[in-house]
This record gives structure tokens, sequence and C-alpha cells, in this order.
């Protein structure tokens, strides 16, 4: 089964930055990199000789694809994102597990967080990959096209509530001015990579950087890009910041299929020595070859999602009865093996703002019935248009058996990722999608989470149908309240009582949050911390 580009549909405006096809965009700082993809793809095993000494190539393995877009601002690709963590830097980033942000472009972490202007100074003698300086220029030119209400990022629906402007101070140097005070920010800059100015103002080029161009000023420069295939990096020589490349060359394979990718880590002759997106099946094959194998929980999570202008789904007791109806605990038993639980709220348990929702889902098929019978629906027909990532075709079975069971006739229409969004995308009619997310790929505050999920703009609620019903107007509001709510006891409060709403609605939401599990060798790899969301962080690793 394939585990194709994650999930993660951005908010404002889908058709920008999930862009699947293409080959890299023409730049003469990197014309090294088009002569390698004009070329076709190269040898996707381990270039590194003898395999021995610290000059070998890291060779991974990533379960998802690296044709989604490569633009900073616009992607929710996981390979793509994974890999810009390597190639770009913000001003400030944070730690891929505590998410606790660390200096990165910046020379320090703002000392009040609750002002409502940070001066950052940039970092010296920083350079992008062609050599030429990181300036407060590039800085203003990447937060200006996030802030500009006429151009549709991803990147805006994280800071446009609470960033005023960005403005230059001197050539080194600028202010982050904001419209309240929101500490909560200082851990969501790494989301804004600083990008040249002179590579990507040129005409085409934010095309270019969605096919593929990509210069930062990173530990790892990007050297070819050959998409549904690999990606390569070699050490940056320029690179004067804070996580130092450990790899003299990097080979992030791109294998969807969960068969091949788990292969090419296994045994002796393993040709890499990492992987992602590890099936839960070879959990224990794998350790008995000598692997190790570790989990990230957080907020991966399966969800269901209703078409409120198709009827009866408009009806929330039909969606209740749906999610209802779901033996959940069987889906984690068989599907899952174990490596999930239970959705309780929208946020996963170990998220700080959990509380345990007003309205759970625990499995009640009988409540199912009575609020199908309340709702007036007989002989509900339904086709559930699903993505195709495998653990999610693993959970399946168990949503048509228990949705059967309740006299819903199901039938299970699992499809490409891409083929699944494009009909949203064109607003073609469908009853219910299944389907994977995991907003901790941005970050782990629940204001982020559920604006990522929820708003009047966001293209997850056009794709509902839902925004215009009072509800959902009165919910958008009370999110806004919270964003700007001072007191952080009462911001989270204010969170977890809107959840509440969002629970009793189910017009988007979870059925299980689950482990996503990583692999690698450590025999030859130390610093690996498996991540609770997918793709890999290499940036403290090291050879052993």
């Amino acid at each position: 089964m394939r585990d194709d580009v994650i999930h993660d549909v951005p908010a404002p405006h889908r058709r920008a930055f999930l862009k699947y096809t293409g080959a890299l965009g023409a730049a003469a700082a990197l014309s090294s990199s088009l002569a390698a993809c004009s070329s076709g793809p190269e040898s996707t095993n381990d270039t590194g000789g003898d395999g021995r000494g610290k000059d070998r190539t890291l060779t991974a393995v990533i379960g998802y694809g690296n044709d989604g877009s490569w633009d900073p601002t616009q992607t929710a690709s996981a390979f793509c994102m994974a890999a810009n963590n390597h190639i770009y830097e913000g001003l400030l980033d944070t730690d891929p597990i505590s998410r606790e942000p660390y200096a990165a472009l910046a020379t320090e972490v703002p000392a009040d967080l609750d002002a409502t202007t940070w001066k950052f100074t940039l970092r010296q003698g920083a350079t992008f990959h062609d050599g030429k300086p990181v300036t407060a220029d590039d800085v203003v030119f990447v937060f200006d096209r996030i802030l500009d209400p006429k151009t549709q990022t991803l990147a805006k629906g994280f800071f446009a509530s609470w960033v005023k402007e960005v403005r230059k101070v001197d050539a080194r140097s600028v202010e982050l001015v904001l419209k309240f005070p929101f500490p909560e920010g200082v851990s969501r800059l790494t989301l804004a990579k600083i990008m040249p100015r002179h590579v990507f103002s040129r005409p085409g080029a934010w095309d270019d950087a969605i096919k593929g161009l990509a210069v930062g000023s990173g530990p790892y420069r990007q050297t070819a890009h050959h998409p549904k295939s690999n990606t390569t990096f070699e050490a940056f020589a320029g690179y004067n910041g804070p996580r130092r490349p450990a790899f003299r060359t990097m080979n992030w394979l791109t294998i969807v299929d969960a068969a091949p990718r788990v292969a090419k880590i296994s045994g002796a002759d393993a040709g890499a020595q990492i992987a992602d997106n590890i099936p839960y099946a070879n959990i224990t094959q794998l350790k008995r070859g000598g692997l190790a194998v570790a989990g990230g929980a957080g907020m991966n999570n399966l969800f269901l999602m209703f078409n409120t202008r198709h009827k009866p789904f408009d009806d929330v007791r039909v969606r209740q009865a749906l999610h209802y109806a779901i033996d959940t605990g069987k889906m984690v038993e068989v599907a899952l093996k174990g490596h999930g639980r239970p959705s309780s709220s929208f946020l996963d348990e170990g998220n700080p703002a959990y509380r345990r929702a007003r309205t759970v889902y625990d499995y009640d098929p009988d409540k199912a019935k009575a609020l199908l019978k309340a709702a007036g629906v007989t002989n509900l027909k339904i086709d559930v248009l699903a993505v195709n990532v495998s653990w999610i075709v693993d959970c399946l079975p168990t949503i048509k058996a228990s949705w059967d069971a309740i006299g819903v006739q199901t039938t299970l229409s699992p499809q490409e990722t891409t083929a699944v969004f494009t009909k949203m995308d064109q607003k073609q009619d469908y009853q219910v999608v299944a389907a994977a997310s995991n907003p901790n790929q941005f970050g782990i505050d629940a204001d982020l989470i559920m604006h990522y999920n929820y708003g009047p703009a966001n293209l997850w609620m056009q794709y509902t149908r839902w925004a215009a019903d009072p509800v959902a107007k009165q919910l958008f509001k009370d999110m806004d309240r919270a964003t700007r709510e001072p007191d952080p006891d009462r911001k989270k409060a204010m969170i977890q009582d809107y959840i509440d709403v969002v629970a009793e609605q189910a017009v988007l939401y979870p059925v299980v949050h689950n482990e996503l599990m990583t692999a690698w060798n450590p025999r030859k790899l130390t610093g690996i911390r498996a991540q609770p969301y997918p793709g890999i962080n290499l940036l403290q690793a090291k050879w052993v």
C-alpha cells in the first residue's frame, strides 16, 4: 500500500502549495543540481564507497513522496518539510522533540516574550548556499510574502493573527512588531524559513520553489532532486551556525511502499541506515535484526471529514452516530497493533492543553442506532473516500465492519492522496473522507493545531462546507478570543472549551491517535530521536 505525501492539507489555498509533480526549476546558483536533475535519477544505493569512515554517505528512507511542494512558506509535505529543516533556517528554530526554541539565524531568543516588539540580530558571517550573505532584506522579504493579504500561503495562518509587520533596522537587524503579546509565537518562527531575496524575487521563482528549488543557509545544501526517486545533500562548508553537519553527504530515498521500504533497511547488506514510517507488523523483525525501533506519540491521527451539504451529514446526530459506531478498540488492537489510542479529544493525550472532551465517542453501537433513528435516517449507504496511506488502509476494514453492523451499507474507496484532495479542490461531491493528519509537523501549541484545522477561511472548512453554519461562526469567534487571551491558564481553558464544541459537532474529527515508528542502525548512527510526526531530523545525529 502507498504512504503518500502526508495528508496535511494546508489551510488557506491548497493548490498553490501542494503541487505534486514537476522537475527542479532553473536557477543559476544551482546549475549542478539542475544538471543532475535533467540527467535522470542517479543510483539510489549508498554511494559511500567502502561504507567506512566519516566521509561515507548517510542513506535514509522516507516513507513519503519527495514530489510535494518544496516552498517553505507553502509546504505541508512530510518529505519536503523534513528536508527543508536541514536546508533552511528560521530566525529561531526549535528542538524537534521538545519544540523549545533556539537561536538559528538570529543571535539570541528574545528575553521578554511578553513584549510586543522582538528585535533580532543576524548571525555574523551567515551566508546562503550560493555564497551571498544573509541580510535583513531577506528576512523582510519572507515575512512580507507571508503577511501579504494578496498572497495565499500556508504560513500566513501561523503568523497573520499576531504579527503586525517585520521591519528592517539595519543590514543585520530586524524588528517583529506584534499585534498583542503572544509568547507562543517564539516557537512558530521556525516556520518562517529565511530565503534569499535575490533568488526568489525573480519571475517564476516561487513556482521553481514548489518544484524543488531550495537555496538556504542551513547546514546541508541540496545537490540533486529527482521527484519520486531521491534527493541528495552535502554538508555546506560555509555554515557557521549552531547545528554543524555531521555527514559529508546524504541520500534521502522516497519509498512509499511499505515492503521495499522495510527491505531497504533490513539485513546485513542494508542499503540505508535509517527509515521512518515503519509498519507496526515489522517492528519485531527489525529489532531481531539488530535495529533500534522507537515510536513518537503525538497528533498523528485518522480523521473523518463530512460533507455537511450532502444530506444527511448536515445533521450532527448522523455524524455522531457514525463515530459512536466505530469499534476503535478493535482498530487499535488489529490495525495499529496497540500503537495508538481511541481519540478522547481533538488533541492527543500528550498535548499540554489536553482535556478529555465533553463528548467522547466510546464504542456504542446501540447509541449509534438510536441517533440514526432520531435523525429519521434509514437505509443509509456510504462510500468512504479514503487516502491509501498504508496504516489508514489497515484501519478501513474496521470502519466498514462497524458501520455495516448498524445497518449502514459501506463501500471503501481508497485512492492516492493526491487524487482524493484533487476531488476536494474541484469541489466534487462526496460523503465522508477518511484520511490522516499530523499538525505536529508545524508545532505542538494547541492554538496553532486548532487554527490549522478550523477557521472561516480555512481550506479544511471549505472542504466540509461548514464555515457558514451558525455554530461554526461562533466557534471561530471563540477561537480568536482565545488567541488574544494574555493569561496562559485562561487561554488553555478557553481552548479546551471550544474543543468541546468541535468534538460535539464532529465535522472533522479524529477517530484514533497513533504512534509513528522510526528504525535505525545503532551500530552506525547515534543521536537519533524518534519524532511524533513524519520525517526525520539528523541535525544532532552523527556516525558512531
